[in-house]
């Protein structure tokens, strides 16, 4: 060995202490969100090289329209949307957004879900265009959370109607903001003290049978209402009587259903798939709600060349080939559907 060459070497750690530090913190946060008791339940997560000025990845478990902005302008590389159909309309430059915004959805996270435009049956009203029509004082709530995706959607299904949130306070109405999901008692529990005539909420399966069950009703979206809204991208659904016992019918309505994680349009290849590795499933177990209980559900997150060889192998085939999803093991949850090839 020469007097030039250096042979001493650093003792080797088993972890690196910038590991150390972001996954104990990133452990705490994990603990919290998951406490009953914890009022901040919401996370960003950004990374960065140690002491560097740019944090170039942002991981935003959104669930609000107002992040699709961030998003579009590159400062979260991934986020959260309930219902999916949001996108729809940012993809389109429907209102709320002035401009074709550049996205992608790389996973979906299954949920269905309808909005309820529900009505105390002695108001007399059986369709949404009447509350037009007779000019209808109605006295209604919605929920507090000023960028939720549901206002969206209202403001959406009333213009289509041909009125407004101010019109309903013109004839005599109330428009409330309460905070809350719709069977709390200041939403649910205002129906029963005689307080409002309606709710306007997502989340049927939460509290659409508590309202049948105090004698409300739920408003169809007529054909030609209906139609409107699909040319600005919004979904139709349906609310099935076999979920709700107490309806007399199927009611159409409108879909909120789906989680999509998306990114922006240009995001690069190479971090969508650090996001997860290609062609395997990565498990994850997420708290939900389902049938009006609390369980945890096991999914995998797959990409779509993984999905597709996964079919394959089951003897299915994919529909939809161009995305990603997080799959559930319960057949009524896939999110890329599939099926066995006509034979």
């Amino acid at each position: 060995m020469s007097d030039n060459e250096f042979f001493l070497k650093p003792t080797r750690m088993r972890t690196h202490p910038h590991t150390t530090r972001s996954r104990l913190m990133l452990e705490v946060a994990s603990a919290l969100v998951n406490r009953r008791d914890w009022p901040y339940l919401q996370a960003r997560v950004s990374l960065r090289e140690q002491g560097a000025e740019e944090w170039p990845l942002t991981l935003f478990g959104s669930d609000s329209p107002a992040t699709i902005y961030e998003v579009a302008a590159k400062k979260v590389q991934f986020a959260i949307i309930n219902p999916g159909m949001i996108l729809k309309l940012a993809a389109l430059g429907s209102a709320p957004f002035n401009e074709l915004l550049a996205l992608r959805i790389i996973a979906v996270l299954p949920s269905r879900d309808q909005m309820v435009f529900a009505v105390k049956s002695d108001t007399g009203l059986n369709s949404f265009s009447e509350i037009r029509e007779r000019r209808f004082p109605l006295k209604v709530s919605l929920r507090r959370q000023p960028d939720h995706s549901l206002h969206i959607i209202v403001d959406h299904v009333l213009a289509a109607a041909g009125f407004s949130l101010s019109d309903i306070v013109s004839w005599g109405g109330e428009v409330r903001y309460d905070a809350g999901m719709a069977y709390g008692n200041n939403r649910i529990g205002a129906v029963h003290r005689g307080e409002i005539h309606a709710i306007f909420d997502e989340g049927a399966s939460t509290w659409g049978n508590m309202a049948l069950e105090l004698g409300m009703g739920f408003l169809p979206l007529e054909e030609e209402l209906l139609e409107r809204l699909e040319a600005v991208g919004l979904r139709r659904a349906v609310i099935e009587k076999k979920d709700f016992p107490k309806l007399g019918a199927d009611v159409p309505s409108l879909d909120f259903s789906g989680w999509p994680i998306y990114t922006h349009l240009e995001t690069p290849d190479s971090l969508v798939i650090d996001f997860y590795e290609p062609g395997k499933a990565v498990d994850v177990t997420i708290p939900w709600r389902s049938h009006g209980h609390d369980e945890e559900r096991h999914y995998h997150l797959y990409t779509a060349e993984g999905l597709r060889k996964e079919a394959r192998t089951a003897g299915f085939e994919m529909l939809t080939e161009d995305s990603a999803a997080i799959v559930s093991p319960e057949p009524d949850n896939l999110v890329i559907e599939v099926r066995r090839p006509a034979t």
